[in-house]
């Protein structure tokens, strides 16, 4: 008996859906996809009425909003992307998802004369999309 039980702890351990399966990165995973949709959804309304934002008066950084806004369309269509593919629980899906959560943080913050407390929100699940992922399924050395 005791050997059933050891066998099946080995064979759980060597699954490959084991990294899909763990909680922080399925948090991860769907925070990415409302963060992306939500980064496609400020891309949009950037390219789409440009009068709809109202810009901070002699902010340090000044950019057109129409090319912020396919910036933010473009970003947010990859990151869902990644997203989707996080659950599939590949190396180079978590890789992939810090470096994009990286860039939307940078994104968002320079997005904040536009929108401030929305571009906080964003930043904020980024920054946990990002702790998610790089504290990830442990595997136990066995």
């Amino acid at each position: 008996m005791a050997g059933s039980v050891s066998g099946t702890r080995e064979g759980h351990g060597t699954t490959g859906g084991s990294a899909a399966q763990s909680g922080w990165t399925v948090f991860a995973a769907v925070m990415m996809i409302f963060g992306g949709a939500m980064a496609i959804f400020e891309g949009i309304a950037a390219i789409a009425k440009d009068d709809l934002f109202v810009s901070t008066r002699n902010y340090v950084f000044q950019f057109s909003l129409t090319g912020w806004g396919w910036v933010h369309l473009i970003l947010g269509i990859v990151v869902v992307v990644a997203g989707c593919a996080l659950f599939t629980g590949a190396l180079w899906a978590r890789a992939v998802g810090v470096l994009l959560a990286g860039l939307l943080v940078i994104a968002n913050f320079l997005w904040l004369p536009y929108y401030p407390f929305w571009s906080l929100v964003l930043i904020a699940i980024n920054v946990f999309v990002i702790w998610a992922l790089c504290a990830g399924p442990h595997r136990s050395r066995t």
